[in-house]
């Protein structure tokens, strides 16, 4: 009995030595990402669909937004995260608040690759608004006041040279509601990614009319922000998601905008992204949409710095944000390259 009890405690004793070796497991970091249901979105689905988040020891949940402000109103709120959109009043306002960053870079408009469109009504090009310049006078269509849709209805009459006030911005709250508003004629014009303008143009109601870099230069169309509280207080969280978004825009540029990836796994890509894009529609349907849809993300998340202080330069010009706003209060540079 006693040699039994011994050799017990021994084999017992072992297992707690070689216990002690052993790396205490780590639960992974819960996240919320904001996403909005469009092709530029895609880095963070593909990061979370290919482990890239895992990785980093992320457990990523995604949260669905239809317009850039709420998303900046929930990253300050604490109940999301991390963000990627254009920048809005809202989130500029937030900042000067001192609760809500930038802290990357996302889309941008480059020259080589197709961007946003200049759209038309039928009914307005056929009454002779055929180019950019004749927008004076004229509606165009916004989500809200302070969008990005606003602030390159004011870039294209600077440099046509006409007064801001002469373009008509119409807020219509929501992009299905304004493209209904083009395609009846109810607004002259407006200006949207690639895969929209192009489903649009391939019907008679609306007609291309420009291309927006022609009128701003590098334009840092979308960016990636979180809380101040999340910059500065958890760093080490913010360095990980930012890795792990860095590899999903890397295979995102790789499939579908340098489309230097294999068909087959291009194909894999886009399986990903259509469970959150175009997922309404059959995959076969929806697989073109999203392969026209894509325009550069920056590599790395690198951040056009120029590019958000002419941004908020405009909110600032339009009374639309506070003029103490500084770029140190809305930018935290210290994550990313910066140009």
């Amino acid at each position: 009995m006693t040699a039994i009890t011994r050799r017990t405690l021994g084999a017992l004793a072992l297992s707690a030595a070689f216990a002690g070796f052993a790396l205490p497991s780590q639960a992974a970091d819960k996240i919320n990402v904001g996403i909005l249901s469009l092709t530029s979105h895609s880095p963070s689905i593909i990061a979370e669909a290919k482990g890239y988040f895992d990785a980093q020891d992320l457990d990523v949940e995604f949260v669905s937004f239809q317009a850039a402000q709420p998303m900046a109103v929930a990253i300050a709120s604490g109940d999301v995260d991390f963000g990627m959109t254009a920048i809005s009043g809202g989130l500029i306002s937030l900042a000067d608040k001192g609760v809500i960053k930038i802290i990357g870079g996302a889309l941008q408009e480059t020259p080589e690759i197709d961007g946003q469109k200049i759209l038309a009504s039928r009914a307005a090009f056929d009454a002779g608004m055929k180019t950019p310049a004749d927008l004076k006078g004229h509606t165009y269509g916004i989500t809200t006041t302070g969008s990005s849709f606003h602030y390159m209805a004011h870039k294209i009459a600077d440099k046509e040279g006409f007064d801001r006030s002469e373009i008509h911005v119409k807020p219509l709250q929501k992009v299905p509601a304004i493209i209904a508003s083009l395609k009846s004629g109810q607004i002259d014009a407006w200006s949207i990614v690639p895969n929209i303008a192009g489903a649009l143009t391939r019907g008679d109601e609306v007609v291309e009319i420009g291309k927006i870099s022609d009128y701003i230069d590098n334009y840092q169309v979308t960016t990636v922000f979180t809380s101040t509280k999340n910059a500065t207080e958890k760093k080490d969280l913010v360095e990980r998601f930012l890795a792990g978004l860095s590899e999903g825009i890397s295979d995102y540029n790789a499939a579908l905008v340098d489309k230097s990836m294999s068909e087959e796994d291009t194909a894999a890509i886009v399986e990903m992204i259509h469970k959150y894009v175009y997922s309404d529609q059959p995959l076969e349907k929806a697989d073109p949409r999203i392969r026209a849809g894509a325009m550069r993300i920056n590599e790395g998340a690198a951040l056009s710095v120029a590019s958000v202080e002419d941004q908020l330069e405009w909110f600032k010009s339009e009374g639309l944000v506070p003029d103490g706003v500084t770029m140190e209060k809305l930018v935290d540079t210290s994550f990313v390259e910066t140009r």
